[in-house]
């Protein structure tokens, strides 16, 4: 219980509720798809088990860290594609091409509803289903933050610590994630956009780390600083084009 190891805590609790705040996007949007009944439920069981698994993943990290990052297996088309594949990249690949489609999806359906009417449709997956999910894709995002604590630290209890600690925020923050993306349905879009970005930066992550050249051009990793730029951009937008309609909408009543 050194000042060392308290202040590397508040440290990785700070990295884990930034790198969380994407997680956070995808859990709102997985519980809207049952009853509303049971969606905190959902929420607050589907990041309990989260926690307890993201600690098995960091003894298994901690014990098995090389193997993560041996290549198990390649493509070798020279010119074409090129890649060597490990447990990291491969991970991160799938994650980001299922977020990329999961954002897809529901950008298409809510493009597609022609009868606002209709608007609010039933439940679409079983409690159970949508917490299997919430599970996986909280170790699809965990992954990379376990990562990170274990450049900042070796000492176990202080990332256990950590990741409790940020699982208990979550709970917490996913209530009222979800509750202001209900009452707020505009900013779904906005959610659902950031989210599409992130899939983006998890692809070319993953690319990156699978070492992936298509036609010699290797793949590089979207930075951090790119991807928050993109979403205070977005944010930014957002902003301005809803002050926009107001106005619009103002001086359309005056018309009339």
């Amino acid at each position: 219980m050194t000042l060392d190891n308290l202040f590397t805590l508040a440290m990785l609790v700070f990295l884990q509720a930034v790198l969380g705040f994407d997680n956070l996007l995808y859990i709102s949007l997985e519980s809207k798809r049952v009853a509303p009944d049971k969606q905190q439920m959902v929420r607050r069981l589907g990041i309990g088990l989260a926690i307890v698994l993201r600690i098995v993943l960091l003894f298994v990290v901690v014990a098995a860290i090389d193997s993560f990052q041996a290549p198990f297996a390649g493509v070798h088309w020279t010119g074409v594609v090129e890649g060597e594949f490990n447990v990291h990249a491969t991970i991160v690949l799938l994650g980001g091409v299922f977020i990329i489609y999961t954002a897809f999806k529901e950008i298409t359906h809510m493009l597609s509803i022609d009868d606002v009417g209709h608007a609010h449709e039933g439940p679409t997956r079983s409690p159970g289903v949508a917490i299997a999910w919430i599970v996986l894709m909280n170790l699809v995002f965990s992954f990379d933050s376990i990562l990170s604590a274990i450049a900042l630290t070796r000492v176990m209890w202080v990332m256990a610590t950590a990741i409790i600690i940020s699982g208990v925020l979550m709970i917490v923050m996913a209530d009222t994630v979800s509750e202001f993306l209900k009452r707020n349905r505009m900013y779904e879009v906005l959610g659902l956009f950031i989210l599409l970005i992130v899939g983006v930066m998890l692809v070319s992550e993953g690319g990156h780390l699978a070492h992936l050249k298509f036609a010699g051009h290797p793949v590089e990793a979207m930075s951090k600083t790119t991807f928050y730029f993109s979403i205070a951009i977005l944010v930014a937008v957002d902003v301005a084009q809803g002050k926009y309609q107001k106005k619009l909408d103002a001086e359309r009543a005056l018309d009339h």
